[in-house]
């Protein structure tokens, strides 16, 4: 190679140098910049499903860059369709039962059947998604060294010896019963969020979300207020099971939202419980459904679900100290909206 052999030889002993040359003490020769930070980076879970999809909305119209996943076993295309084309949204099918790696800043964790008639339809499923699907969303929210946001429920005080329920109460819950897969499947949720917080100090989140209502509702969920809707619209009977003085509290979707990313935004873990504390019996429910929606539908009685609560009502007190959050719609309000909605699904007038 003559001289041009010389050359090279010489530029590989000076690169050799250069490389072992130690870098002093409290400097660095590399700049690091983190790409596109004009918004964060939001991963939603369960992105297409009733909450999911609600969530998206309010993320993408606050100008957040928004990574929609759904492996649309209960979410809806129809429910994100409209976002579809948006520069600040993408949709990615997923199921997280399987690992994933993507950049992001916080991220929702709200996959998981919600529902009785869809998580006891493939409970091992439903167990599997809130034990390996939470643990997948924390290991990518650890490697991105984000923020992360566990959409636990009311279903983990079981039925509940405390009433109205406060954060601190730990349940009466039934370990091996038909709901079980997704009550106790929220439960080991919440303890693998609290372990990675403890053992690797990630910033983790928790909200216990109470009985939610507003279109989008999935048509055949099985949930009350879905179901009295359709049936009252289509002049079918309402349907109550047992005597009907079963309670629950009914929070409207905009509310549930609005106290998600309070929390999510806020300084404390959690849990908070984010629902609305004005209780309903059944009976109450199903005599103002019919008041709203069809004053001509009859009320049929029929024989109680296996392990369904007596009663339900959250104590909001913590998140209303807190971050200063409270429900603000009524639920002959959110009624009236989301009567408009299942109209147009179903095709009555």
């Amino acid at each position: 190679l003559g001289s041009w052999g010389l050359e090279i030889n010489s530029i590989i002993q000076v690169k050799h140098i250069v490389n072992m040359t130690p870098v002093p003490s409290g400097t660095s020769t590399v700049n690091k910049i983190k790409p596109r930070t004009d918004c964060k980076r939001i991963l939603v879970t369960g992105g297409a499903g009733f909450v999911g999809s609600h969530l998206c909305d309010y993320l993408v119209a606050r100008g957040d860059y928004v990574l929609c996943m759904d492996n649309f076993f209960t979410g809806s295309k129809e429910n994100i369709e409209h976002l579809i084309g948006r520069p600040n949204f993408e949709l990615i099918r997923h199921d997280v039962t399987e690992p994933i790696r993507l950049e992001v800043d916080h991220v929702y964790h709200l996959a998981c059947p919600a529902s009785p008639v869809h998580y006891k339809w493939n409970p091992i499923k439903t167990a599997k998604t809130s034990f390996m699907g939470t643990m997948n969303m924390l290991g990518l929210t650890k490697r991105c060294k984000g923020r992360f946001l566990l959409t636990s429920t009311s279903e983990v005080y079981g039925d509940p010896l405390q009433h109205p329920q406060k954060e601190e109460y730990w349940g009466n819950v039934n370990p091996i019963g038909e709901r079980s897969c997704y009550d106790e499947g929220k439960r080991i949720a919440e303890t693998l969020t609290m372990d990675y917080y403890r053992e690797h100090g990630m910033e983790v989140r928790i909200v216990r979300i109470f009985n939610t209502y507003g279109p989008r509702m999935a048509l055949d969920d099985g949930r009350v207020v879905s179901n009295f809707v359709a049936q009252a619209l289509q002049g079918r009977p309402l349907t109550v099971y047992g005597n009907g003085q079963q309670t629950r509290s009914f929070q409207y979707i905009s509310d549930l939202i609005v106290g998600m990313v309070a929390v999510m935004e806020g300084d404390e873990i959690g849990p908070f419980n984010v629902g609305n504390p004005n209780e309903f019996t059944m009976l109450e429910l199903a005599n103002l459904v019919k008041e709203v929606v069809n004053p001509s539908a009859m009320i049929e009685f029929r024989d109680n679900t296996s392990d369904d609560p007596n009663k339900r009502k959250p104590d909001i007190s913590k998140i209303n100290k807190s971050l200063g959050w409270e429900p603000k719609v009524v639920l002959r309000d959110g009624l009236a909206h989301m009567v408009k909605d299942f109209k147009r699904r179903l095709q009555v007038e």
